[in-house]
C-alpha cells in the first residue's frame, strides 16, 4: 500500500493556530460576552440566536472566508446543505474516481446528482474533464484520502480547476483535516469547506460550512425552522472545544508516527508491517501475518481498546480505537478485512496501544473458529 500522506502541523504550528483562533474570538467577543452560555431561538431579523451568529463570524474570520453557517447533521449535513444550495436534482458534478465515502454516496443518491468521475491523481485527466464537461456545475473534492494509493495535492487540484474553469464552485469535504493540516480547502482557494465540529471535540451533531456568501445565505434562509437552529449554547460549546483541538491533534499525530515506527521495528512478531495513512482520520494501518484481524479487534476490547467509533475523534473518544480499516480502503483492498486493523490512538500514547496488542493478539490466536 502506497500513499502520499497529507502534511500535518507540528505542535508549534498547532499552538500558532490556537493563538490565531483566540485572537479571532477576541475580535468578536468582549470578555464578559464570552462567559455567556448563549441565547436561544429564531431571533427576529436574524433568524437564529445572536451567539450562534457571533461564533459564525469568528470562524469566517479565522478561515478567511466571506461567511460561515453552523448546521445540524455534522459533516455529512454540512456537505448535503452545501451541495443542495448549489445544485438541483439531475445536475452533474465532478468527483474523484474512487470508492465514495458511504454517507457521501448516499448524499449523491438522495439529491439526485449525476457524478462525472475523474482521477484526481492525474492532472491531464482533470484538465480534459474540465474542458469536455462544461455542464458540470460543481467540483467536489475530499481532502482526506479515499484510496490507499491517492497522491493528489488538493492545492494543485484547486489551482487547475480555477485556471481552466474559474466560474466553477469548488466544494471540499474537509472532515478529518481541519486543525491537522496547515491549510484547509478554503484557505487553498476553494469556494466552500465542509466539516464536522463533532470530529473536533465539539458537541454532537454540529456541522460547519465556511466559504462564499451566495450558497451560505441560501442555506441560512432554507434552515429557518427553530428546531433546525444550532442554539447559542451549542455554538459556544463548539467554539471553546475548537480552541483545544489543534494542539491535541498535533500530539496525537506525533504518537501515531511513533506507533508505526515501534511496530515496524518488530516489537510485535505477529505484525507484518504498519503504515501511517490518511484513511479518513490519520491512523496506523497494521497488516498482520495471519488472517486474525477480526479476532484481534474483538479481544482488544477487554484490554481497554474501543472497537468502534463514536464520531471519529470526538470528545467521547479517549481510549485508543482498534477497528477494521475504512470502507473505502476495504473496497480498494478487500483482503484487509482478514489481515488489516486500523489503530487510532485518540488521546492515548503509542505505548498503551502496543500493550493492548501484546495481550489481544495471543488471545485471538487461541480462539477457535
Amino acid at each position: 500500500m502506497l500513499e502520499t500522506l497529507l502534511t500535518t502541523m507540528s505542535i508549534d504550528e498547532a499552538k500558532k493556530k490556537q493563538f490565531e483562533l483566540t485572537k479571532a474570538i477576541a475580535d468578536e467577543f468582549r470578555g464578559n460576552e464570552f462567559f455567556n452560555q448563549g441565547d436561544l431561538g429564531v431571533v427576529p431579523g436574524l433568524g437564529r440566536p445572536h451567539q450562534t451568529k457571533k461564533v459564525e463570524n469568528v470562524l469566517a474570520k479565522f478561515f478567511g472566508t466571506e461567511s460561515c453557517a453552523l448546521i445540524r447533521g455534522a459533516g455529512t449535513g454540512s456537505i448535503r446543505y452545501t451541495l443542495s444550495a448549489l445544485l438541483d436534482p439531475g445536475d452533474r458534478l465532478f468527483m474523484h474516481k474512487s470508492p465514495l465515502y458511504t454517507t457521501t454516496k448516499e448524499t449523491v443518491r438522495m439529491l439526485g446528482l449525476n457524478p462525472v468521475f475523474v482521477d484526481f491523481n492525474d492532472d491531464e485527466s482533470i484538465k480534459r474533464a474540465l474542458n469536455e464537461h462544461q455542464d458540470c456545475k460543481v467540483f467536489y473534492a475530499q481532502h482526506s484520502r479515499q484510496m490507499p494509493d491517492d497522491t493528489y495535492s488538493l492545492s494543485n487540484v484547486i489551482h487547475l480547476v480555477k485556471k481552466i474553469r474559474p466560474d466553477l464552485p469548488i466544494v471540499v469535504d474537509d472532515n478529518y483535516t481541519v486543525f491537522k493540516v496547515p491549510e484547509i480547502g478554503v484557505e487553498l482557494g476553494a469556494s466552500y469547506s465542509c466539516f464536522s465540529g463533532f470530529k473536533l471535540l465539539g458537541p454532537p451533531g454540529i456541522g460547519v460550512i465556511v466559504g462564499e456568501e451566495r450558497a451560505i445565505n441560501t442555506i441560512i434562509e432554507r434552515n429557518y425552522s427553530g428546531g433546525g437552529q444550532v442554539q447559542g449554547y451549542e455554538a459556544m460549546d463548539l467554539l471553546r472545544s475548537l480552541v483545544l483541538a489543534p494542539v491535541t491533534m498535533a500530539v496525537q499525530n506525533e504518537e501515531t508516527h511513533q506507533l508505526a515506527d515501534i511496530l515496524n521495528a518488530g516489537e510485535i512478531p505477529e505484525v507484518d508491517h504498519a503504515i501511517v495513512a490518511n484513511a479518513q482520520e490519520k491512523n496506523v494501518i497494521v497488516k498482520l501475518k495471519m488472517p486474525i484481524a477480526q479476532k484481534v479487534i474483538a479481544t482488544s476490547e477487554k484490554y481497554g481498546a474501543a472497537i468502534y467509533p463514536v464520531g471519529a475523534e470526538s470528545r467521547f473518544e479517549v481510549l485508543p480505537m482498534i477497528y477494521r480499516v475504512s470502507g473505502s480502503f476495504l473496497e480498494a483492498n478487500p483482503s484487509l478485512i482478514e489481515t488489516g486493523i486500523r489503530i487510532n490512538l485518540m488521546r492515548s500514547g503509542a505505548d498503551l496501544a502496543i500493550n493492548i496488542l501484546k495481550h489481544a493478539i495471543p488471545d485471538a490466536m487461541g480462539m477457535k473458529d
